[in-house]
């Protein structure tokens, strides 16, 4: 599993090109990011929900990985945040571009959301 690269609105995957959010499962899965969970609660998918969070988090997993964006304006609401914690699930907020490369060069047990807007 390689994450090729990102454009504003796109995002590349074993050459294959997402023109949405994603989540990346522990299996490699590529499966659309469930933004309604986070947007009800907020009226934005910029602050990732303790709902959204149940729907990403995998049981073995280490490490989220979360592509904030290309302007990195995506981040974890304090519930969300306690979530993962509870959950023993590290969690690296970066800018989507920064975020790919830490996926890529990662082997730990990691799951990947990526923002591919803003």
């Amino acid at each position: 599993m390689k994450i090729e690269g990102t454009t504003f609105g796109t995002i590349t995957i074993d050459g294959k090109t997402y023109e949405h959010d994603v989540v990346i499962r522990l299996s490699g899965e590529v499966v659309k990011r469930k933004k309604k969970l986070s947007k009800k609660y907020y009226g934005t998918s910029h602050i990732l929900s303790k709902d959204e969070a149940k729907f990403v988090f995998e049981r073995g997993c280490e490490q989220l990985i979360l592509g904030s964006g290309q302007m990195g304006n995506v981040h974890l609401s304090p519930e969300a945040e306690a979530y993962f914690a509870k959950k023993g699930c590290n969690v690296l907020l970066q800018p989507t571009p920064e975020a790919i490369r830490v996926f890529n060069g990662s082997h730990v047990k990691k799951i990947g959301l990526f923002h591919v807007t803003c």
